[in-house]
């Protein structure tokens, strides 16, 4: 039976209360690895045309389709396993704004590697993993791989501005509400 404790004496927590071993995980790595896709995307686009270019562009693939399979398990995660929901206590207005960030971050989390894969697989140099060329399902095709990258290259901007609301709501609930929020994801 798990023991209830109190945080400032608003909101009880149990072990309930807080995400699963694994979606604090997954929580964290895809955090970091997609902090270092954006990272590493960003850098290889300054030096496309150099020597080292290419790769930087099968790195940065190959580690992209790590954070599909990720991102895929975390999906049918939080399909079988929805946390607890938010205190009552929350105004109304921060209960809908994290929801609908958060179904914006998984919008996010899926577009970014199904454009990346498409627009690798339109384009001329194909896809590989870790140098190991993949099966291509067609011809290249310059306008449908600059369409797909295109996408994933916008879709980044917006995935950065919603981290960027995410992590500050976080560290709103850390430091400033002390309310257990925060310890929900944390380890």
């Amino acid at each position: 039976m798990a023991t209830s404790r109190t945080v400032n004496s608003r909101i009880p927590t149990t072990a309930a209360w807080r995400y699963g071993t694994l979606a604090i995980v997954l929580h964290w790595l895809l955090a970091a690895l997609i902090a270092g896709m954006v990272a590493l995307g960003w850098y290889m686009m300054t030096i496309e045309k150099q020597p080292q270019g290419p790769w930087y562009f099968d790195l940065h693939r190959s580690i992209g389709l790590v954070v599909a399979a990720l991102v895929i398990l975390r999906v049918l995660w939080r399909s079988t396993h929805g946390p607890a929901p938010l205190p009552a206590s929350l105004p109304r207005w921060q209960l809908q704004a994290s929801s609908v960030i958060h179904w914006l971050l998984y919008v996010c989390m899926i577009v970014m590697p199904i454009t990346g894969i498409l627009g690798a697989e339109y384009n001329r140099s194909g896809l590989k993993f870790f140098g190991l060329a993949l099966p291509t399902w067609s011809a290249p095709n310059r306008e449908l791989s600059h369409l797909f990258f295109n996408i994933h290259s916008f879709t980044v901007w917006i995935l950065a501005g919603l981290v960027v609301l995410h992590a500050a709501a976080g560290f709103k609930h850390l430091l400033v509400e002390r309310d257990a929020v925060f310890q929900r994801m944390w380890f």
